[in-house]
């Protein structure tokens, strides 16, 4: 197979070129308000900060073995009997680079070529490029607002076919927010355990969640492959580093294709992130949270006002999913028109998936309250109102 063969369907990130656009713009003078990216404005905690720097003196920046510093992985199974009361065995959890290496491990030792890999659509579209990349199928199922834009588990029942092998899940999702309750992901798991399939869900959102309790799928099962990160309630999105909590049979596969794939996480920021569960790094989290929800209640009625349709509230992540068929049938177009005319920068449905994608928008509330309030005025003037 040729390297074009394989990769011909796996599409641009679109946010990534509005991004570029946006940055130079900024370059000659133009003032942008950034809601396109899905990374937040806060720098790392200066706890971590100080960790890694600490370590980085010592000069033993070495490998790790393949599943992860076991210091860390101790005190990752730590936390989630202290934040869910969940035992989990260290030695299940794998340490890698970013959730992205995560999920390409779980894909990779869960599907053969052809066998297919059920999605929501809208989703996170690296995860369909992921299944794509290695010659997986990919089987998107439209999910509206009357199920919060998630797959129940009638509905992934119904689109179960001989070839689907795994179900991806994510909870809080991206772009629109929304979670899985326990009992659904109860129902999910005994719905797809009996047809021999496998559940992965991304958690990588969790910490970030508003005005509720989010659970983690393993309070339902031990069977599922769980997917974090250090990157957005921790702030380490440039560190890139994440885990994955792997059922017990498949510990050994997947250390064997860490091996292989990326031989081990970045040593420097696995010895940083030993203090991210800390409780000085945890204040500051806390806090970070909070002002994220202030954005969110902030900006959600403000953009109900101006004419987006924003049927569902988001519960956790930092976006809003808005249906914008008020004001376009082409959300490319939209979205490229916003930037260049009034220097407010979102991101299109299209790069979220099919399903009426050009009706819809998203919106990252990472940046300032100040910037919020700065494009929500110039989107209010711009589109009448």
């Amino acid at each position: 197979m040729s390297v074009h063969s394989r990769t011909e369907r796996i599409e641009p990130f679109r946010v990534m070129a509005l991004l570029a656009r946006a940055k130079e713009l900024e370059a000659s003078g133009r003032d942008i308000v950034h809601m396109e990216v899905g990374e937040p404005d806060f720098a790392t905690p200066q706890t971590i900060i100080d960790a890694g720097q600490a370590f980085l003196a010592t000069g033993q920046i070495h490998y790790t073995a393949a599943c992860g510093l076991p210091a860390l992985r101790e005190k990752i199974a730590w936390y989630y009997q202290q934040q869910y009361g969940v035992g989990v065995s260290a030695q299940r959890i794998v340490i890698t680079p970013g959730a992205s290496g995560a999920l390409l491990l779980a894909i990779g030792a869960l599907l053969e070529q052809g066998e297919s890999l059920l999605l929501a659509d809208p989703g996170y579209p690296c995860n369909r490029n992921f299944a794509w990349f290695l010659n997986a199928e990919v089987q998107s199922v439209p999910v509206q607002a009357s199920s919060h834009y998630q797959l129940t588990a009638d509905v992934i029942a119904q689109h179960w076919q001989a070839q689907t092998r795994a179900v991806l899940l994510a909870s809080p999702s991206n772009p629109t927010g929304t979670i899985i309750e326990a009992d659904e992901l109860d129902r999910i798991v005994q719905t797809v355990h009996p047809k021999q399939g496998h559940v992965i869900v991304d958690e990588i959102y969790h910490g970030l969640v508003y005005d509720t309790q989010v659970p983690t799928a393993l309070s339902v099962s031990d069977d599922v492959f769980v997917i974090n990160s250090f990157s957005k309630y921790f702030g380490m999105t440039g560190w890139r580093l994440g885990w994955m909590v792997v059922p017990e049979k498949y510990v050994e596969v997947v250390d064997r294709l860490a091996q292989n794939l990326f031989l081990a996480a970045p040593t420097l920021a696995q010895h940083a992130a030993l203090v991210a569960f800390d409780e000085d790094t945890r204040v500051i989290l806390e806090q970070r949270r909070a002002a994220f929800q202030q954005r969110r209640d902030f900006l959600l009625p403000a953009l109900r006002d101006i004419g987006f349709d924003i049927p569902v509230t988001p519960q956790g992540a930092f976006y809003l999913y808005a249906n914008a068929s008020h004001f376009t049938d082409n959300s490319e177009q939209f979205c490229n028109d916003l930037l260049e005319n009034i220097g407010v920068a979102i991101t299109p449905g299209t790069d979220f998936g099919k399903y009426k994608s050009n009706q819809h928008v998203r919106f990252a509330y990472t940046t300032s309250l100040e910037k919020l309030q700065k494009g929500i005025d110039r989107l209010a003037r711009y589109l009448g109102n």
